[in-house]
């Protein structure tokens, strides 16, 4: 685990400190209070350039999805803990992590053995801005953490409430939640404070573009995965796979299964493999169900004449950061939803559920409407169906990524049960995808 850190100074010391110091104050936490399973998802969020800039990690008990101060400061402090031990490169790719305290926890000042670069504090809006909140943040600003004030509204008659704005770095609003007029007279209000503004909960484009117009620095929601037909669009090959496909298809017994595996972790080569096991110059169309049964389809004679082709013509794009996350979140639904599947006895059918979370977000890539794409596929009906948002059996499965994804959490206890998957095991499996989709990213698939 200590190597996870070596790109920080000291950082080795942080990590066993900080191990030390949660274990130790865990008693304080835990009194009277049950031990919570802990279960943790992510939500990007990305600055102007449509990079990302953080990550926002969303916990909660496998209690009910209200609970109170004291859970949820437990709940924290397992959080803090568990990322130490699955390491934060994994979970948050290098980037920060944005992550909810409570007043409790900054009066045990566990964020003071946090490196400032790990987190940003993001002090809720329940917390009161107590003398004593008021002297933690400015020991923590003073030791270069990055404070952010979430579901921020403006108060009046409390000279600490303007203090605390005064060492605070980002201002997170909900944009459902407060009308656009009381947004823009808020910024106005605060233009004299060192602040920028986070959007929440941006849920469409033309929403992303107007808060950027408004003078919005961060954004977190779903915009990204709704598209806006502007022009045609291609996703980039990854050079290496075609490659590395290039290179088994010239044996005299080329590796099948490994052929299948490699045009799985490209979303590119596994889009236009569909597309072409529909096109005229193939033949009749048949219903797909998985990128296996696509390839025996064509045949290796074909598929090393289509490889050849693309490898000359195809150039990976990495210019287009919103685009590189749309295709690690739809590997990311590929593979748990694969792995759901495995887990609950679906084996047959795990490949068709692989499909489903590869092709979910096509749209936003091709920017392109989804129906239309998915008349040039030959795809079951079922999975067509799924895609398109109609019931099918393959709906629980997908909509309950989707709810990980999102973090609601009265949806994951209702579908986890409808499923039949454990919450601990569904998360575990949401860690595994994470790692996976990232080994691929980075070509060491």
């Amino acid at each position: 685990m200590l190597t996870i850190f070596s790109q920080y100074s000291n950082m080795d010391l942080y990590v066993l400190k900080t191990e030390h110091f949660i274990s130790s104050h865990f008693a304080e936490i835990q009194l009277g209070v049950t031990v919570l399973d802990i279960y943790v998802a992510r939500q990007p969020i990305l600055d102007t350039e449509q990079k990302v800039y953080a990550y926002e990690l969303l916990y909660r008990s496998n209690e009910e999805n209200t609970f109170s101060d004291i859970e949820g400061e437990q709940a924290t402090s397992n959080v803090i803990n568990s990322i130490l031990q699955i390491g934060f490169e994994e979970l948050s790719e290098g980037k920060p992590c944005f992550i909810n305290f409570t007043e409790k926890l900054l009066e045990l000042n566990i964020p003071d053995y946090l490196h400032p670069e790990m987190i940003v504090i993001e002090i809720l809006e329940t917390v009161n801005p107590t003398d004593q909140v008021i002297e933690n943040c400015k020991r923590l600003k003073m030791q270069g953490f990055t404070i952010a004030l979430d579901d921020f509204e403006m108060k009046s008659g409390n000279i600490n409430f303007y203090k605390l704005l005064g060492l605070a770095d980002i201002i997170k609003v909900d944009i459902r939640a407060t009308p656009r007029d009381q947004q823009l007279k808020m910024m106005r209000l605060l233009k004299s404070y060192d602040l920028v503004f986070l959007a929440e909960k941006v849920e469409t484009r033309a929403e992303y573009e107007q808060c950027l117009k408004d003078g919005y620095t961060y954004f977190q929601g779903y915009f990204f995965s709704k598209p806006v037909i502007l022009s045609t669009s291609d996703v980039p090959i990854q050079k290496q796979n075609v490659f590395l496909i290039m290179h088994e298809l010239s044996k005299q017994e080329p590796d099948f299964e490994y052929i299948t595996t490699m045009i799985e972790a490209d979303l590119s080569l596994s889009y236009k493999l569909l597309r072409l096991s529909n096109s005229s110059v193939i033949g009749p169309i048949y219903q797909i169900k998985s990128i296996k049964q696509a390839i025996l389809f064509l045949g290796l004679k074909e598929l090393k004449k289509w490889i050849y082709v693309l490898s000359y013509r195809e150039t990976t794009n990495t210019s287009d950061p919103i685009g590189n996350e749309i295709i690690k979140l739809s590997f990311t639904r590929a593979k748990i939803s694969e792995l759901i599947a495995l887990a609950i006895g679906k084996r047959n059918e795990s490949s068709s559920y692989f499909l489903i979370g590869m092709l979910s977000l096509i749209d936003a890539l091709l920017k392109k409407p989804l129906n239309q794409l998915l008349k040039s596929l030959p795809l079951e009906q079922d999975i067509r169906e799924t895609l398109l948002g109609v019931n099918t059996p393959y709906s629980e499965i997908f909509e309950l990524i989707i709810a990980v994804e999102r973090a609601d959490w009265n949806e994951i206890e209702y579908l986890c049960k409808k499923v039949g998957v454990g919450k601990q095991r569904l998360f575990q499996m949401y860690q595994d995808s994470m790692k996976w989709t990232n080994e691929i990213m980075k070509g060491s698939f």
